[in-house]
């Protein structure tokens, strides 16, 4: 509990200590509201605004977590054939690199010629932001894996399959979830994205009407919520890797007997 509250106090501390200046700084200099609202009178919309926000985070909280799902496992795929296949590794790793550099809001147009306005459209942006972390933060954790470990395996005839489930794979879950992580953020950013191009519902779409009427206490509400989801998305897959790499090395040694079985089989 002690370690818990030194990690968490420092951040809180900031965060709160920013609000009373936020706040002592609107009403002292007496800055208009449209311009930057005070966090008192955000709260006060927040609540005032709670059921209709509730219902565009639930939209946006289902594309993302949608999209993000999606998004992962066609990246731990494409790192999986690209790491099977080194040919095709070779030929496409670079035109990944390449397709980063076009910007997401210029494809979203384009993407809703070809699919249309309906949810199509909005998943394959957020897949598109996704995937490519998720990808390149596993092809580069199944490409460390510890050699003397790998080339032991190889000695006692474990099979392709086996060395990629029993040692390749424990090895890379650090660098997977890295990459899953930032995933995890682009995720919401892609949500917001597709709302802005395409939508009827979600924060994206909430804070479009906003801009339009000129209401910043309003358009703060969202970015709170954006951060929150974000937040809350990337502490329970932090959760989530504490509980699996924690058995990184006992897997590691598992598949070494297993293995060793195998092969005395």
């Amino acid at each position: 509990m002690n370690t818990w509250w030194k990690r968490l106090w420092p951040p809180l501390g900031a965060v709160v200590l920013l609000l009373i200046i936020w706040q002592l700084a609107t009403s002292l200099f007496h800055i208009e509201t449209w311009i930057l609202p005070s966090p008192a009178l955000i709260a006060h919309e927040a609540w005032s605004e709670k059921d209709r926000l509730g219902l565009h985070t639930w939209a946006t909280l289902q594309l993302t977590l949608s999209g993000f799902s999606i998004g992962v496992a066609f990246g731990l795929l494409v790192a999986g054939v690209l790491h099977y296949i080194p040919f095709l590794r070779s030929a496409l790793y670079p035109l990944l690199i390449l397709s980063q550099n076009i910007p997401t809001i210029a494809l979203g147009p384009l993407l809703v010629i070809w699919f249309g306005f309906g949810i199509l459209s909005k998943l394959i942006v957020i897949i598109l932001v996704c995937f490519f972390p998720v990808t390149i933060a596993a092809l580069s954790g199944l490409a460390t894996t510890d050699r003397t470990m790998l080339n032991y395996m190889q000695m006692i005839g474990a099979s392709k399959h086996q060395i990629f489930w029993k040692l390749e794979l424990p090895f890379s879950l650090p660098s997977i979830f890295s990459g899953v992580k930032i995933a995890a953020t682009y995720s919401v950013m892609g949500a917001i994205i597709a709302e802005w191009i395409s939508s009827s519902e979600g924060i994206g779409y909430y804070m479009m009407l906003q801009k339009s009427a000129f209401r910043t206490d309003h358009m703060f509400l969202a970015i709170l919520v954006v951060v929150v989801i974000s937040l809350v998305l990337f502490m329970l897959i932090n959760m989530l890797e504490k509980w699996c790499v924690r058995w990184h090395h006992p897997v590691q040694m598992r598949a070494v007997k297993g293995g060793s079985k195998d092969v005395a089989k």
